[in-house]
């Protein structure tokens, strides 16, 4: 049987594998390894693991966790909490494990995120007498009566009057485009009368001249013919 070392026990490992998450260790007198996590390898920030340990390098861990999952047991270590020089336990009442255990629930719960309204005044109005706010918060008018949200009815009539007022303008605008189509019309008509009218006249005035002509060479023969005869 391997011995396992007991929760919060510190000892001095072999790193056997470095990954992107963390770092296992080798646990002496005991097959199985240890995984310290790269958020327990410093108190400061850590991306890659490999930049802080390298495979075959020891360093002193402290048991934080000893659990079984689907039938594996997973041995959680921490380096933050240990001197690497000296070995001694930096956290001896574990108090930033516990932190970060808490750290941990909360982010999993999502109980940082809620938002709950629990600071609920205790006072009474002095105007409406209800609990909850102060007579300067109130939404009472001086006469005693409440301000009320304009109802349904007066919305569906406002609607109306604005689709009245806009079929009135459409109206107005068809009657005006109709009589300047009118207006165009009767131009036009009158157009067309006074160009027959003058093609109407100028034979007309052909004919006068026409007859104006014949009279006039008619009295040229008489003169002529009085003119012979002595």
């Amino acid at each position: 049987m391997d011995k396992v070392p007991e929760l919060y026990e510190i000892f001095k490992g072999e790193v056997a594998n470095v990954t992107d998450y963390g770092a296992f260790i080798k646990i002496p007198g005991c097959t199985k390894q240890g995984l310290v996590h790269r958020t327990h390898m410093s108190s400061s920030h850590v991306d890659r693991p490999s930049e802080v340990v390298d495979v075959g390098e020891k360093v002193w861990v402290k048991v934080i966790g000893n659990e079984v999952k689907d039938g594996k047991q997973k041995i959680s270590l921490s380096m933050k909490v240990v001197n690497q020089g000296t070995g001694n336990d930096i956290d001896p009442n574990n108090v930033v494990l516990e932190q970060d255990a808490r750290k941990r629930r909360e982010f999993r719960d999502y109980s940082k995120q809620k938002i709950t309204l629990e600071a609920v005044l205790n006072t009474v109005c002095k105007k409406c007498g209800c609990k909850g706010h102060f007579a300067n918060d109130c939404f009472m008018q001086p006469g005693g009566t409440k301000y009320s949200l304009v109802p349904e009815e007066d919305e569906d009539k406002e609607d109306k009057t604005k689709s009245q007022k806009t079929a009135k303008k459409k109206k107005k605008e068809k009657k005006r485009k109709k009589h300047s189509r009118d207006r165009e019309t009767s131009s036009e008509s009158e157009s067309s009368s006074t160009s027959s009218s003058d093609s109407d006249s100028e034979p007309a005035k052909k004919k006068k001249r026409h007859a104006e002509k014949t009279k006039k060479s008619s009295k040229k023969k008489k003169h002529k013919k009085h003119k012979q005869r002595p």
